[in-house]
């Protein structure tokens, strides 16, 4: 499954992951203060094929305009999409 970031210091970047991801990440960060949310993610034929993360800051309709923008439902084949 591939994560992908949108916002904060690492926008546009991506991720391989195993397993189901995770509400936050990074998932430890040793600290009180996560810096990205899981908000969407993708199945192709009911497997997993990508995750959204958004910074924490950011409002839920810029990551909605980037996510079409950017086009991750077309792009990993998606038949399926979830908002957490």
């Amino acid at each position: 499954m591939r994560a992908l970031f949108i916002g904060g210091t690492i926008d546009n970047s991506e991720v391989d992951l195993d397993g189901q991801p995770p509400a936050q990440y990074p998932e430890n960060a040793g600290g009180d203060t996560q810096r990205y949310r899981l908000f969407e993610t993708g199945r192709r034929d009911g497997e997993l094929a990508y995750a959204v993360y958004a910074a924490m800051e950011m409002a839920d309709a810029e990551v909605e305009r980037v996510t079409a923008e950017r086009e991750y439902a077309r792009r990993f084949s998606a038949d399926e999409t979830i908002r957490q």
